[in-house]
């Protein structure tokens, strides 16, 4: 195991070849889940050396926004499966944004090509650490899988937001999710 202080360029090259990370979270206390989560698409970037986002579409559950809701805390992982092994996890504290709430749209921003996003997530990175990946075996890419992105393609905007909010409401330990906002008066 290595610590580095920061993202450098070596560690920057290294996620940006990954197709696939993981996200790990969990509630505050002794009970409830911990959650991981694999992602795929263009779907992280880095905001800076101690600094990421990624965009969240949704899919299955809400547990990972209402873990940092709660308490912030948040490890992503990346594993090389092709070339040298090799495995870094990036542990912070996290904030999310979801598509109706204030300062989404400059968020989403980071990721263009995805019309319907759930959550952006930013992490402020305090710990840089890789190791050895001697565990990992090797996978070729053969490509990303599109039902993520089409599932939705045929939903209004109204009709995937409504999904979202009934689908979304409350995490497996009965943590609050995505919150509809009140109407405007």
């Amino acid at each position: 195991m290595k610590l580095h202080p920061h993202i450098d360029e070596r560690i920057k090259a290294f996620i940006e070849k990954q197709k696939m990370f993981f996200v790990a979270t969990a509630p505050s206390g002794d009970g409830g889940h911990v959650n991981v989560s694999p992602k795929g698409y263009d779907s992280f970037r880095i905001l800076g050396p101690n600094e990421v986002a990624y965009l969240d579409l949704g899919g299955s559950g809400i547990e990972t926004l209402a873990h940092v809701r709660q308490n912030g805390r948040i490890t992503f992982m990346f594993c090389a499966f092709e070339g040298a092994p090799n495995i870094l996890r990036l542990y912070g504290q996290a904030e999310a944004v979801s598509f109706e709430e204030e300062g989404f749209a400059e968020k989403a921003a980071l990721f263009p090509d995805f019309p319907k996003v759930r959550t952006i997530f930013t992490a402020k990175i305090d710990r840089v650490q890789d190791s050895c990946g001697w565990g990992v075996p090797f996978y070729d890419f053969a490509g990303e899988r599109d039902q993520l992105v089409r599932v939705n393609a045929h939903r209004t905007d109204e009709e995937w937001k409504e999904k979202r909010y009934a689908g979304n409401a409350v995490s497996i330990d009965g943590l609050p999710g995505l919150e509809k906002p009140e109407p405007a008066e």
